[in-house]
């Protein structure tokens, strides 16, 4: 299924491609486009380019070939920093700073955007509740902090700024499976609250066809396709044949289920 651009695209890949200076090309002819307000959701294994397709939308990683475009602006025109703070970043670590409290990581890019300390405090506490953390955590350090907790944390301050993309790395993964799933159903609840612009890497194909709008496949550095949840489950591809074969061996529920 080839993947066209649109005006109204918030971020477009066109004709990109990726390999580190002297190493192998890990992305290859890479033409995709994320509309406003959806979670396109790359899926696949270790290797197949999705985080290696993250980084290149906030400059942690500059294209080979090709253009990556935010906000219609190729990603090598905009200042990085002014780039980055317009778009929020959620990884599997965290990366809370730990001599920060959590009011001090939640509140760091209104901070470094100069707002009013009592500004501050409030979207501080707005977020904690958005996240379903009582404000009275505020005070508290990571270490403090149970993982599900550190990961809600790192989820607020990703919105702290109020930006308009979300990239988020394989968020929940290190997460135990009982608080994966509940921070999952979290999760689309606030997507559907917020409407931001998602892309969400997952080698998970459940989190997959739970939390996507889209579903763009990622196999050896290329693009294989890009399926809505029920397009995917009909697909004839043989990679997406494939992982539906070793979704339905793990035991796992039948995947039009409501939960993961």
């Amino acid at each position: 299924m080839p993947e066209t651009a649109s005006d109204s695209s918030l971020i477009e890949f066109r004709g990109v491609a990726y390999g580190p200076s002297g190493g192998p090309v890990l992305l290859h002819d890479l033409n995709l486009a994320v509309r406003p307000g959806e979670t396109l959701v790359l899926l696949g294994r270790s290797g197949s380019g999705k985080t290696t397709t993250l980084k290149l939308v906030n400059r942690l990683l500059e294209p080979t070939s090709g253009q990556v475009l935010v906000f219609g602006r190729s990603t090598l025109a905009w200042d990085p920093i002014r780039l980055r703070r317009a778009i929020g970043y959620v990884i599997q670590e965290v990366g809370l700073f730990s001599h920060f409290t959590v009011a001090q990581n939640v509140g760091l890019v209104p901070r470094l955007e100069s707002w009013p300390p009592a500004r501050i405090q409030e979207r501080v506490d707005e977020l904690l509740r958005l996240v379903g953390l009582e404000p009275a955590l505020a005070s508290r350090y990571p270490r403090e902090l149970s993982g599900g907790q550190r990961q809600r944390v790192g989820v607020a301050r990703a919105l702290a700024g109020d930006p308009p993309i979300l990239l988020m790395d394989e968020p929940f993964g290190a997460l135990d499976p009982m608080t994966r799933a509940e921070l999952q159903r979290e999760f689309r609840g606030l997507q559907q609250r917020l409407a931001k612009t998602v892309v969400f890497v997952t080698h998970d194909l459940r989190e997959a066809l739970f939390l996507a709008t889209r579903i763009g496949l990622l196999e050896g550095g290329r693009l294989a396709g890009v399926y809505t949840p029920a397009e995917f489950l009909r697909s004839s591809h043989p990679l997406v044949r494939r992982y539906l074969a070793a979704f339905h061996a793990g035991g796992w529920p039948a995947a039009d289920e409501d939960t993961p």
